[in-house]
């Protein structure tokens, strides 16, 4: 994509629904279950006769360093969880009636350092734990017979992210067939010519994989279906496949095309069949939406036309307890409640994520923006030993960058650039923090560089030198541009302003600013082409309002959308936990505060804390627990917190800080019925309403109106009795047998069905019939006890439990009892 003053351009993207149409060919089969596995680097554990029958039995995904030993002495970045050497083994059986065709395994992602063997022999290595990749196992194939897949994993280097990043084969694995003449793996790409609301010519390429030695002359057709199942264009083109000739290009023209957004993600299916001789050797479907978007540097980001904020949040591939494997229905829940909070758009920081996340973007209508790394050539510092403690180690993914990194990208954009979610390509985070590890005369300082000596340290003359950021990112961008020119490519700038020294952020489409707002206007005036945004920011609204109050500015991304393990804190300290959401899902306190700036539909909340300067500190701890180390401050300062959790049981007359976040133009207080707080005004420098007010047991309400004072929205807390039963507040009533997930939540309630938020009982689940439990997860960030097994105790009142179906059609019971609790069970029906 070229930028000018005006950048614009119209993008098509396919959505996947299966793995046909994310590998673009052949019949897949999926080959979760029945892995065996050990933590333990086997001489020749690819050795077919090899003894497996005392390694343990698993099911992929499978995430192994979710299930260690919690220590103080490992490192903070993973979260205080181990890593090593594993090794995966299993017997497929290739049918005789195979012979002939093509037999690939296909992993969408090994964490991290693997190497796949069939039969003994090695089918090749990948570093990267986040990409996707084929192998072509046919010449070691033994059809009509038993397969030894064996798959080696090392992440002994654990420290190797600043952030958790699981261990072993974490996402789905597939065998597929194909005939030889097959779509090249990843070989179907679509995107549009023009569109209007009248019309749209949506081009798309066909690349064929020839493995035989022969030439063929192929027809190739495409046919576009409506959701109704119209077809709405269809294209028919002669190949003759030769040596040099594998591609064809086609447009299809769709009059009045139903338009993907965010409030209406509509789509289409693409089919691409391949005949030789009349008959069809191989076909794909896949699910496609038609959009335009335009990027501007005055006006920012338009969707279809339509001049729009980017609403972002910043989220790693992690779901607490459960790891790196998460299954799809987990995230589904969480995109859905992200975007019932106002949350438009996604940055997979800092790496690609599962092909799920994509397509349920796709499916829900969620922008996103897809980064590759966080490191390039050189590592950053982490901490190999606790948090704070030693000397930095520099373990990372920077070995393999110089012969793998634009290979790694190039499978990157191929594989998601028919997700129409999609909408930038980002080529790096923060490379450029200054001297971590790059340097530039500019960190010397002056008052024209923005830079003291003390900020940084100075320049480094032994350090890498930033000028080496342009030549980077130019090759990156190139290796961008090969596959895909209908989008921006861009990065998070961390260093800004000694980038700018640097052809660096020349080299982007767009450029994302981390955590430098101050920058925004000094950048616009001085780099007038420049197309800016956040990249990263932090929760305050002022880094939402430079977003807000700029036009040019065309939006922002949180840090971060959800908590996550790693980059943990001081032990006791699961993960970083600045998230909207927290490990379960489940919205905090500032995801209240957020969708009040950001959604659309009338909303209210309420939360409490004691009144600054008339409570201990103390009595803050629950409050303070759940907020970053950056905002703990705010205890002492006259700003209300965004952080208030909705809490009703304090000393009676204890002076309480009553806190709203509305999108009301107005909200007023009643306590049981009763007005106790009179009516204010929204205000636009703090975002919240407040009220000091002593402490009444009772029902507490907030009510926001609009400016006439007509009732808008409103939200009730109520004080609560001693805990005295679980209920079930949310579960599944159906699953499916094959691996389908209930997601239950269960509270703690007082004798009249009050949560009681304050209770800490440890809760005890047990399940009868053909489904698992796959983790119990109450998201207390500071709890470092046993994730592995069927008790815990619950957090905030409440706690999550994920079960699986096993395979079988049945009657599953879960029971959930804690001591001196009533207990509560669900009956989940596996079909």
């Amino acid at each position: 994509m070229k930028l000018s003053r005006l950048l614009s351009s119209t993008v098509l993207c396919l959505l996947t629904l299966s793995l046909a149409g994310q590998v673009g060919f052949g019949e897949p089969e999926k080959i979760n279950s029945g892995w065996k596995f050990t933590l333990n680097d086997v001489k020749n554990g690819q050795t077919p006769s090899l003894d497996d029958k005392r390694w343990k039995t698993v099911d992929l995904p499978h995430d192994w360093s979710v299930k260690g030993q919690l220590s103080p002495t490992l490192a903070s970045a993973t979260g205080y969880l181990p890593g090593g050497i594993g090794w995966y083994r299993k017997i497929i059986n290739v049918p005789q009636s195979k012979q002939g065709e093509k037999v690939y395994l296909y992993f969408e992602g090994v964490y991290n350092r693997s190497e796949v063997f069939i039969n003994g022999q090695s089918l090749g290595k990948r570093p990267n734990g986040y990409v996707s990749f084929m192998y072509d196992a046919t010449p070691y194939i033994k059809y009509g017979e038993d397969n030894v897949i064996a798959v080696r994993a090392d992440h002994s280097q654990s420290a190797d992210s600043r952030w958790y990043t699981g261990s072993g084969i974490y996402r789905n694995v597939w065998m597929v067939y194909a005939n030889p003449l097959h779509i090249a793996q990843w070989g179907v790409f679509a995107y549009p010519k023009s569109v209007t609301k009248k019309q749209a010519i949506v081009s798309v390429e066909v690349e064929i994989d020839n493995s035989t030695v022969k030439d063929a002359n192929l027809t190739i057709t495409n046919e576009l279906l409506s959701a109704d199942g119209k077809v709405v264009a269809k294209d028919s083109k002669k190949l003759q496949m030769t040596a040099g000739n594998n591609k064809i290009a086609a447009e299809l023209k769709v009059n009045n095309p139903q338009l993907w957004d965010l409030n209406n993600p509509n789509l289409y299916q693409l089919k691409t069949a391949v005949l030789k001789d009349g008959k069809v050797i191989d076909q794909t479907t896949t699910t496609t939406g038609i959009r335009n978007y335009t990027f501007d540097p005055n006006k920012g980001f338009a969707l279809n036309g339509e001049w729009m904020k980017v609403k972002g949040v910043c989220i790693h591939h992690d779901a607490g307890v459960l790891g790196s494997a998460v299954p799809k229905d987990v995230w589904k829940r969480r995109l859905l409640t992200l975007k019932e909070i106002g949350v438009n758009a996604i940055r997979t920081s800092h790496n690609p994520q599962a092909p799920d996340l994509y397509s349920l973007c796709d499916e829900l209508g969620l922008l996103v923006l897809n980064e590759a790394y966080d490191e390039w050539e050189f590592p950053k510092r982490k901490w190999l030993e606790g948090w704070n403690v030693g000397t930095p180690g520099f373990q990372g993914n920077f070995d393999y960058f110089g012969e793998w990194g634009e290979k790694d990208l190039a499978d990157i954009v191929r594989r998601d650039r028919n997700h129409i979610s999609v909408f930038a390509w980002s080529i790096g985070n923060e490379v450029d923090y200054p001297n971590d590890p790059y340097s530039h005369p500019v960190l010397d300082g002056g008052a024209a560089t923005g830079f003291t000596q003390a900020m940084f340290g100075g320049y480094k003359k032994d350090a890498p030198d930033a000028m080496r950021l342009g030549d980077i990112a130019k090759r990156l961008v190139a290796v961008v541009k090969k596959y895909d020119t209908s989008r921006p490519t861009t990065a998070g700038l961390a260093g800004v302003a000694m980038s700018n020294q640097t052809a660096y952020p020349g080299a982007l489409d767009i450029a994302g600013y981390n955590y430098t707002e101050g920058m925004y206007a000094k950048d616009h005036q001085t780099y007038p082409e420049r197309v800016i945004y956040g990249s990263e920011n932090r929760h305050e609204l002022s880094a939402w309002k430079a977003a807000r109050d700029n036009e040019y500015i065309f939006g922002q991304f949180l840090w971060t959308g959800i908590d996550y393990l790693g980059e943990s804190g001081r032990w006791p300290s699961r993960g970083f936990y600045s998230g909207l959401l927290d490990f379960g899902g489940f919205i905090k306190p500032r995801g209240y505060f957020r969708q009040s700036l950001w959604s659309d539909k009338p909303m209210a909340y309420l939360g409490t804390y004691p009144t600054p300067g008339k409570g201990s500190k103390s009595q803050m701890k629950d409050v303070w627990s759940q907020l970053d180390a950056e905002n703990e401050g705010n205890y002492e300062e006259k700003t209300p917190s965004m952080d208030a959790w909705p809490i009703w049981n304090y000393q009676e007359g204890q002076s309480i800080r009553v806190v709203s976040y509305t999108n009301a133009a107005k909200a007023r207080l009643e306590l049981n019925g009763k007005e106790i707080g009179q009516a204010k005004d929204y205000d636009d420098n703090t975002g919240i309403i407040y009220w000091d007010i002593p402490y009444q047991a009772g029902k507490l309400e907030v009510i926001g109106m609009d400016k006439d004072g007509n009732e808008t929205a409103r939200y009730a807390i109520q004080s609560s009795g001693q805990p005295y039963a679980l209920t079930i507040v949310r579960s599944e009533k159906e699953i499916c047998k094959d691996k389908g997930l209930a997601q239950i939540v269960v509270q703690v309630v007082d004798g009249n069905g009050v949560p009681v938020m304050l209770s800490d009982n440890e809760v005890t689940c047990r399940i009868i019939g053909p489904a698992k439990l796959l983790g119990l997860e109450a998201s207390n960030n500071e709890d470092m006890s046993d994730y592995t097994d069927n008790r815990h105790r619950v957090f905030h009142g409440h706690i999550l439990a994920y079960i699986q179906s096993t395979g079988e059609q049945g009657e599953v019971k879960v029971q959930f009892t804690s001591p001196w609790l009533k207990t509560t069970e669900e009956t989940i029906l596996v079909k």
